[in-house]
């Protein structure tokens, strides 16, 4: 199956007219073994402007791809900021080869807070929906959720904060389905980082 994401990766940066350099597909390495394994949570952390939001959207339109049903939840720091990786994440639909088949005739929910591919009848949730860290997340359900760049300043530059930002982090089991996956990709920005694990 990982093979799936290479060729997927591969073929997207082909469209582009690039070629995959091999720390991308380490990403996708990583990625999948998170979704793959339990207890289907990671964190990622990379030197800056690697590239690693760029493929967490590539990533995010393959699992798309192999399983339409998929319900995703992007949250940033802000609600723009996870705007930004679902319209990433809708050029990537629109334009790769691979996905022509998931484009709705309807695009009712086909815009830069949350899409919906064609998949299987009797799913509430949209595919991918983003919110900020501290939107309205209650009542929903997501099979994957994606914390993108939720440790900035803004939230996390006191300690209230960064207790604030782990207690909402502690909610995000109770929209997760079982066998659901958490991936955390950021940069530290204060001692007191929530990307501690010791």
């Amino acid at each position: 199956m990982l093979k799936v994401f290479y060729n997927f990766i591969d073929t997207w940066n082909q469209v582009l007219g690039l070629t995959t350099p091999s720390h991308h597909r380490q990403i996708i390495e990583f990625l999948y073994s998170v979704l793959t394994d339990a207890p289907h949570r990671g964190l990622l952390m990379a030197f800056r402007h690697s590239g690693k939001s760029t493929v967490l959207g590539i990533f995010i339109a393959c699992v798309l791809y192999l399983r339409p049903q998929t319900r995703i939840l992007v949250l940033s720091a802000e609600t723009g900021l996870a705007s930004r990786m679902v319209s990433h994440i809708r050029h990537i639909l629109e334009n790769h080869p691979l996905c022509s088949e998931l484009i709705p005739a309807n695009r009712k929910e086909w815009s830069s807070g949350r899409i919906t591919v064609n998949r299987p009848l009797g799913i509430r949730e949209p595919s991918v929906i983003c919110q900020g860290i501290h939107g309205n997340i209650t009542g929903m359900r997501a099979d994957l959720i994606i914390c993108d760049d939720i440790e900035v300043p803004n939230t996390s530059n006191t300690p209230q904060k960064r207790e604030n930002l782990r207690e909402r982090l502690r909610e995000l089991d109770f929209i997760l389905s079982p066998d659901g996956a958490i991936i955390y990709i950021g940069t530290p920005h204060t001692q007191d980082t929530i990307y501690r694990t010791d």
